[in-house]
């Protein structure tokens, strides 16, 4: 059986976009007693398992499911890495 192999596909809110979520819980978050966090964007993260090696083919067929279907680049900004086995 190959190897599988990881990819992150971390989607994020343009910085432009108000996030009223993460907005939420940095006004939650001195309540709870933290204090010295000024600010929070939320996110979302997927994970990807390719079959086989992270080839540049197959990054490039990760990237175009993240525009496509795993973000709306309309106001969310994307970001691929294979992720280290640990």
């Amino acid at each position: 059986m190959p190897a599988s192999t990881r990819v992150v596909v971390d989607v994020m809110l343009k910085p432009e976009i108000l996030d009223p979520q993460g907005q939420a819980i940095a006004n939650a978050l001195p309540t709870l007693g933290f204090s010295s966090i000024a600010s929070v964007r939320q996110g979302k993260r997927f994970e990807v398992e390719l079959a086989g090696e992270a080839t540049e083919e197959a990054l490039d067929e990760v990237r175009r499911a993240a525009a496509t279907l795993l973000a709306n680049p309309v106001i969310e900004d994307y970001e691929v890495r294979v992720e280290v086995a640990k």
